[in-house]
């Protein structure tokens, strides 16, 4: 049986038992497979765009002798995917703007259909896919954050149900947080941070924004050097979430001593 890195056994862990999955950009379809040998999942859809990959694909399904099973399709995203064919849709590796992209996309041609769960790997702009998310009727049913070979990755697990409404209204509020900060700072913080992230935070999270602040404080020193008023702007935007970011972090680590 294949076995798969931590981060995608990450995205393996929080696909339901007997879901027919489509797995966009599946790259050598390591996933798939994976769902089929294990006997999680029935039946996959493994979707890539390049020819390379694609190829990989086919040979690792053939490899496996799960062809049967998978069907490995060469497309644009979600245009691999036809309405109703698939219970879970995962997309991982890529960056949140672009996974937004293709879920918008295939949400309004009609491909997500039938789909009651994503499990998201943005590799950057988790922000992106959370908003995406809400604005679309999906539940932020769980978060998790894990780093691997020096590399720190968040997998999103969203939901479709009809209380998602409601469910993200409690998720997005922010009254948790014992920060001196209004509500609306807090919710798109909680949007940036991740909601559930914030809530069990954990030492891999403290280390991911704690190279945020590293890296907004190395811009900041750059823009030091620049006499164009949009770049004063801009320092003063990253201060604001140096700031920011600094006082969640705070408040973390103190919950997370007395938790001790």
């Amino acid at each position: 049986m294949i076995k798969l890195s931590k981060r995608l056994q990450r995205i393996a862990d929080y696909i339901t038992p007997n879901s027919r999955i489509a797995d966009i950009g599946s790259d050598h379809a390591l996933l798939p497979v994976y769902l089929l040998q294990s006997g999680r999942c029935p039946s996959a859809i493994a979707g890539e765009l390049n020819d390379g990959p694609y190829q990989a694909a086919r040979r690792q399904a053939s490899d496996a002798n799960v062809t049967d099973r998978l069907q490995v399709r060469q497309g644009n995203g979600l245009s691999v995917l036809n309405a109703g064919e698939a219970d879970t849709v995962t997309i991982a590796g890529m960056g949140g703007s672009l996974i937004r992209e293709i879920l918008e996309a295939g949400h309004a041609a009609g491909k997500l259909e039938g789909v009651k769960e994503l499990v998201l790997q943005p590799n950057v702009g988790e922000d992106a896919v959370r908003l995406w998310l809400r604005e679309k009727g999906w539940y932020l049913a769980a978060e998790a954050i894990l780093e691997e070979d020096g590399k720190i990755y968040e997998v999103l697990h969203a939901k479709l149900t009809p209380e998602a409404e409601s469910l993200n209204k409690k998720l997005y509020d922010g009254s948790f947080l014992p920060v001196p900060r209004e509500q609306s700072i807090k919710e798109v913080l909680l949007i940036r941070m991740g909601p559930h992230l914030l809530r069990e935070p954990n030492e891999t999270l403290i280390e991911k924004w704690k190279l945020e602040i590293s890296k907004l404080e190395r811009i900041c020193r750059q823009l030091d050097g620049s006499d164009l008023p949009e770049s004063a702007a801009k320092r003063n935007q990253f201060l604001n979430q140096i700031q920011f970011i600094q006082e969640v972090l705070q408040c973390l680590q103190t919950v997370r001593r007395s938790s001790n």
